[in-house]
C-alpha cells in the first residue's frame, strides 16, 4: 500500500492535543486576541526525544508549570470606572494574573493586554504591584481627593498563594486603616484571616466589610473549576472566623453556571448563613473575550456529558450567545432561566435572613495621608 497522500487528504492529525494538568484550571494557552499568530503542538514521530515539546517528563509524567512573579511597574493604585452595575468607583488590584486559576475568571482577557495568554500564563505568569501602598498614600493625599469605598479583589484575588511573601495586600490595609479609609474586599482565600486584626480594628469604624466567593459545596468540582483557591470548607471557616471577629462578611455565590453548580444555589448561601454571613449576592457566568474557547475547553475536558447542555443554558440566559456585556444583565442573564435564579435566590435569602439591613461605611472619619517631606503638621488632637 503507497504512504503517498491522494489529491485533497490532508494526511494524519498530528496535532498534540491540549489537556487538562493537575493544579492548573485553562487547558490550553492560546493566543490572546492581539497576537497576530497562534502556535500549536506538533508531533514530528520522534517519540521520547521531543517530550519536553509535549510537556512531558523523560519517564513519561507531565512537566509541571512553574508560577513565575515579574515587578508591575504602574504609577498609579487606584483604578477608577464608570459601570452602572457595580456598587464602586474605584478598585485596587495588587496583582495582575491569578495562581487561584479559576477557568470562569473574567480578568484573564487582561493579560492580553500584556502579550500574554489568557490561558495558563495568566494563571503562571504573576505580576505584583509591591509600591501600590506608597502609590495608594500618595493618590489619597491629593487635594482634590474624596473619599469612597476602595474595592479589592475585584479583578484578581488580593489573597492569591503569592500574598503569603509579597504582603502587599496587607500593607494596603495598614494604610487605609491609618487614614480611615473604608475597603470592601471580595476573596476566595483563606488567607483573609490573616488580616483580622486590621479588618476588626477597621469594622469597628464601619470601614471594612468582605465577601467571600463560594462557587461549589462539592469539593471534587472546586479541584478542577478553582484549582488553587481554598476549599469550600476552608472559606466557610474563613467566614466564620470574620464574624466571629464581628467584620461584616457577605457569600458571593458566584459564578452561577447552570447544569453545573446551579442546583447548589440554596446550599451554598444556607451554608454560609449557618458559618455567620449577615449579607449575599450571586453572579451569573460570563465569558467575555477569551474565555468563551477556554471555558468550552474545560468542559470537553472535565465534563463532556454536560457540555452541551451547559452551553444550551447559557446561551438561553444570553440571548442566543455566550456572552452578553450589556449593562444591567451582564451579571444576571435574561428570560425564563434568568428570572427563575433571581426568584430562587429572593425565596433562599428571605427564608435564610440574609440582606436584612445594609451595611453603610462611615466616609466622614477620612484623615489623607501626610506625603514625606509635606512640611504640615502633625495635628495632636
Amino acid at each position: 500500500m503507497s504512504d503517498e497522500l491522494e489529491p485533497g487528504d490532508q494526511g494524519p492529525d498530528t496535532r498534540i492535543p491540549d489537556r487538562a494538568r493537575k493544579g492548573r484550571g485553562a487547558v490550553s494557552n492560546r493566543a490572546g486576541r492581539f497576537e497576530g499568530a497562534t502556535r500549536q503542538a506538533e508531533d514530528d514521530g520522534w517519540a521520547g526525544s521531543h517530550a519536553d515539546d509535549r510537556h512531558e517528563s523523560e519517564g513519561g509524567g507531565e512537566t509541571p508549570l512553574r508560577t513565575t512573579v515579574s515587578i508591575d511597574t504602574s504609577r498609579t493604585a487606584i483604578a477608577y470606572n464608570q459601570s452602572p452595575d457595580i456598587p464602586f468607583d474605584r478598585s485596587l488590584n495588587a496583582y495582575r494574573g491569578c495562581e487561584h486559576g479559576c477557568v470562569y475568571c473574567f480578568a484573564r482577557p487582561t493579560h492580553a493586554w500584556l502579550g500574554l495568554s489568557p490561558g495558563l500564563d495568566f494563571e503562571t505568569k504573576l505580576f505584583a504591584k509591591p509600591d501600590a501602598p506608597e502609590l495608594l498614600a500618595a493618590e489619597l493625599a491629593r487635594p482634590g481627593y474624596r473619599p469612597a469605598v476602595l474595592a479589592m479583589g475585584t479583578n484578581t484575588d488580593p489573597y492569591q498563594p503569592i500574598e503569603r511573601d509579597y504582603e502587599i495586600t496587607r500593607r494596603v490595609l495598614e494604610r487605609l486603616d491609618a487614614c480611615n479609609h473604608p475597603v470592601g474586599i471580595v476573596t476566595k482565600s483563606a488567607l483573609v484571616i490573616r488580616d483580622i486584626d486590621i479588618l476588626k480594628r477597621m469594622a469597628e469604624r464601619r470601614l471594612a466589610q468582605v465577601h467571600i466567593s463560594v462557587t461549589t459545596l462539592d469539593g471534587e468540582l472546586a479541584r478542577t473549576l478553582e484549582p488553587r483557591a481554598a476549599s469550600p470548607r476552608r472559606r466557610l471557616e474563613a467566614i466564620a472566623a470574620l464574624a466571629d471577629a464581628g467584620i461584616p462578611v457577605g457569600v458571593m455565590a458566584a459564578p452561577i453556571i447552570p447544569a453545573l453548580n446551579d442546583m447548589e444555589l440554596e446550599r451554598i448561601l444556607a451554608a454560609a448563613k449557618q458559618a455567620g454571613a449577615s449579607s449575599a449576592a450571586y453572579i451569573v457566568l460570563r465569558l467575555p473575550l477569551e474565555i468563551k474557547d477556554l471555558f468550552q475547553e474545560w468542559l470537553a475536558a472535565h465534563a463532556p456529558q454536560r457540555a452541551r447542555h451547559v452551553l444550551a443554558l447559557l446561551r438561553d440566559l444570553r440571548g442566543g450567545g455566550l456572552n452578553d456585556s450589556t449593562f444591567g444583565r451582564r451579571m444576571t442573564g435574561k428570560g425564563h432561566y434568568a428570572e427563575l435564579l433571581a426568584r430562587r435566590f429572593e425565596l433562599a435569602c428571605g427564608r435564610l435572613g440574609l440582606n436584612e439591613r445594609s451595611f453603610d461605611f462611615d466616609l466622614s472619619a477620612f484623615a489623607p495621608p501626610i506625603p514625606p517631606g509635606s512640611g504640615r503638621q502633625l495635628t495632636l488632637f
